[in-house]
């Protein structure tokens, strides 16, 4: 007869239990002697300012080396420091290390004041005058841009409108094509009645967002992570780096409710960049007019933005200079994992300093 596959050994169990017991307990001891955790940690200063947006600029310990600088364009869903969340987890402290010169825009927290801001106020509005700022700080006609998930696809609007002012544009984690099938944030926002929704809410509450993402990968995000948590609770440096984490995903900004509402419509629902056919402002987004070297970095195991969403980026554009490079994470891990910090920066710097 087999053995019974029910069977608990009662010693087994009870080292088990009290290994958690000791977890826990150093845990507490731990949380007590771990203070507040910031992000945004490389020095910086603000060199423009307009409503709830910041444009900073970081100071590296070393006179930048390249010739333009770089403007990142991060997405409005959550703050923009997870490009520099710590000093060992820090896209922008290593793109400064490969002599860049930094930028970042900060859109800040939107409120009722804020509920009819439309896309074009955001990319033909905010995003243009941070560059025009960066412009002539420099006395250059153009600069390098750098756009993050949704703020990819702004960067790639903006510089279909604005060519003359981009002289290499990156896009990282961007969606392109809305419409394919595995896009599964695609396939929630496609049955949404965005205007019942938006006319309904207003401003569109960061709680709700975060629970929609939360649900793409329910049992992982809303589970698995705490369940590990257990882990490293003896481990102070890993639980100050847990905290930090969950400081960012949940300090997140309400959504102007407008701007809300044409992206989901336009882009989620209609998908019309790819098609050519999406306006800011009434006029036509062409991604055929960029002519720009385009470096487009993609992640291979990303659940947000799949790379069969960014990959068409290639024939939609109209330059005969397009590089694409898959990183081997997710949509988080091609920011602050150890692995990307050594390749993503570096690759940026000589993609870059190659086109100078």
């Amino acid at each position: 007869m087999s053995a019974n596959p029910f069977h608990i050994d009662p010693e087994r169990a009870r080292e088990e239990v009290e290994a958690f017991r000791r977890k826990v307990e150093a845990g507490m001891e731990t949380l007590k002697h771990i203070g507040p955790v910031e992000f945004g940690t490389t020095p910086r200063e603000a060199v423009y300012t307009e409503d709830k947006l910041t444009l900073w600029h970081f100071k590296g310990s070393e006179k930048p080396t390249g010739k333009v600088p770089l403007l990142i364009c991060y997405a409005l869903v959550n703050t923009p420091w997870m490009v520099d969340l710590q000093e060992d987890r820090s896209m922008v402290r290593n793109l400064l290390a490969q002599g860049e010169d930094v930028y970042l825009i900060d859109w800040g927290y939107p409120d009722g004041a804020d509920r009819w801001l439309t896309l074009e106020d955001y990319i033909d509005g905010y995003l243009d005058r941070c560059v025009d700022v960066i412009r002539r700080r420099h006395g250059l006609d153009a600069i390098n841009l750098l756009g993050i998930c949704q703020g990819g696809v702004f960067s790639l609007c903006y510089t279909a409108l604005h060519g003359d002012k981009v002289k290499n544009l990156v896009t990282m984690v961007t969606p392109v094509d809305f419409h394919t099938p595995d896009n599964m944030l695609s396939h929630w926002a496609r049955n949404v009645d965005i205007d019942l929704f938006v006319d309904t809410i207003g401003n569109v509450p960061a709680d709700l967002m975060n629970f929609a993402y939360l649900t793409l990968k329910p049992l992982r995000l809303n589970q698995q992570k705490y369940v590990g948590l257990v882990d490293i609770l003896d481990n102070p440096k890993e639980v100050e780096n847990f905290l930090r984490m969950e400081k960012w995903i949940f300090d997140s900004p309400d959504q102007a409710g407008e701007t809300f509402r044409q992206f989901t419509r336009d882009f989620f629902q209609k998908n019309l960049l790819i098609q050519g056919k999406a306006t800011i402002g009434g006029k036509v987004i062409d991604l055929g007019t960029i002519t720009q070297p385009v470096l487009n970095i993609y992640a291979e195991q990303d659940h947000l933005v799949p790379p069969a969403a960014s990959i068409p980026l290639k024939d939609a554009v109209g330059s005969k200079d397009y590089t694409a490079l898959p990183f081997s994470g997710g949509h988080i891990g091609i920011y602050v994992s150890g692995r990307a910090q050594k390749l993503v920066p570096p690759a940026i710097h000589e993609w870059l300093a190659n086109r100078a």
